[in-house]
């Protein structure tokens, strides 16, 4: 008898163990699934090109947004701020597989990233089926905040239609009534050159010609001397990185600047390509949202902490970098630092209105794109090196969404 109750006794001992270690291994899967959300940590997952064309667009960005994270001590509120940062490679594919990876595995709060255009169309499904906020930080395809508009995707950056239609109606008043396109044949190049286009005509301009060599492209006589024969007052031109310091060179040194004034997007003449491009750029016009000569407060302070850090002028990107840092911050901020319900960290992101650097910005709760400022600026030559210079400013640009 006694043997049979020790028995009884010790399966009801047993049972009791087994249920409670399968409810602590409940508790610790529950935690596990629920990240970041049910600890002290925000994870932001950052999808950014290490490598390959993009890559020092990517470095920038992500320099940027360190910088920002330093000045609140990588804090909001009891919270700690993590970056977990995977190399997109500039590669639709591979960064689809890495944002997976941050959703799924490193259970990322929030995403931010990216360069390219077409790994942000990538990416966009993913984002939307999971609902993970995206907060674009360079990519700047019209699509994504029209088309492809998602709840859970919002732009700080900017739009190519922001880019080229900002200088058209200005070009028209100021520059000259006809004009020549020259554009990096590429979707971005195409969408800038067709919002310039836009503006341009609506104004009473007229286009005479355009021609778009391929991106990468290195020999750009052939055409020049078509430019060269147009009879256009001036040229609209987008292209970027080494694509515009050899566009720009080979067009002084065809001897153009004086019979057609070259104009275009701000990354002709950006902080990170003049240098190269010696004296070649002296003269041109361009429109961007932020630029190394804007004279405010809240840009002195940007650059001087960036300089301080980094030994080194800050670029667009590490701007771009440091908005998006901000604009999480401030939004999880409202939120007492709790990024567990995607929803309401959207509200809280479209809520959010500051001075930036680049000047006031805030979003547009329809297109869930960026309103700012986009700047007319004239590169000249000071003290020997070629600077930037704001000469208008065109205010609260919205993109139409449509």
């Amino acid at each position: 008898m006694k043997k049979k109750l020790f028995l009884i006794m010790l399966v009801v001992f047993l049972a009791v163990l087994s249920a409670c270690g399968n409810s602590a291994i409940q508790s610790t899967s529950k935690k596990e699934e629920g990240g970041s959300k049910s600890g002290g940590t925000i994870k932001i997952g950052v999808l950014l090109p290490d490598s390959g064309v993009y890559a020092s667009l990517g470095k920038h960005l992500h320099k940027g947004m360190e910088l920002y994270f330093d000045s609140i001590d990588w804090k909001i509120g009891s919270k700690k701020i993590e970056i977990i940062k995977e190399d997109s490679e500039a590669d639709p594919q591979v960064a689809l597989r890495k944002a997976r990876k941050l959703i799924d595995q490193d259970k990322v709060d929030i995403l931010t990233g990216t360069v390219s255009t077409a790994v942000a169309y990538a990416i966009r499904d993913e984002v939307d089926k999971k609902k993970i906020p995206f907060l674009v930080s360079h990519a700047g395809g019209n699509d994504l905040t029209r088309s492809k508009r998602s709840d859970y995707i919002w732009r700080s950056s900017f739009s190519s239609w922001q880019i080229g239609n900002s200088l058209g109606e200005w070009a028209f008043h100021n520059v000259g009534k006809t004009m020549y396109i020259a554009a990096a044949d590429y979707a971005f190049g195409r969408e800038v050159s067709e919002a310039f286009k836009e503006a341009y005509t609506a104004a009473g301009g007229k286009i005479v010609g355009e021609v778009y060599p391929p991106l990468g492209n290195n020999d750009y006589s052939s055409y020049l001397t078509t430019i060269k024969n147009a009879k256009a007052e001036a040229v609209y031109a987008f292209f970027a990185g080494s694509d515009a310091v050899r566009f720009v060179q080979q067009y002084d040194q065809f001897g153009l600047k004086e019979d057609k004034k070259l104009i275009g997007s701000g990354w002709l003449v950006s902080e990170d390509v003049r240098k190269s491009q010696g004296n070649a750029g002296v003269g041109t016009i361009s429109s961007i949202f932020w630029d190394y000569s804007i004279k405010t407060e809240e840009n002195r302070q940007f650059k001087e902490a960036f300089e301080k850090k980094y030994n080194e002028r800050p670029t667009i990107e590490a701007l771009e970098g440091y908005d998006a840092a901000k604009i999480i911050a401030e939004a999880l901020t409202t939120l007492d630092g709790d990024a567990s319900d995607p929803d309401k960290v959207v509200e809280a992101i479209s809520n959010v209105e500051f001075i930036s650097p680049r000047g006031p910005i805030k979003f547009d709760k329809e297109t869930h794109h960026v309103i700012q400022n986009m700047y007319i600026i004239e590169t000249k030559l000071v003290n020997g090196q070629t600077e930037n210079e704001v000469i208008e400013i065109i205010e609260e640009v919205r993109d139409p969404g449509k």
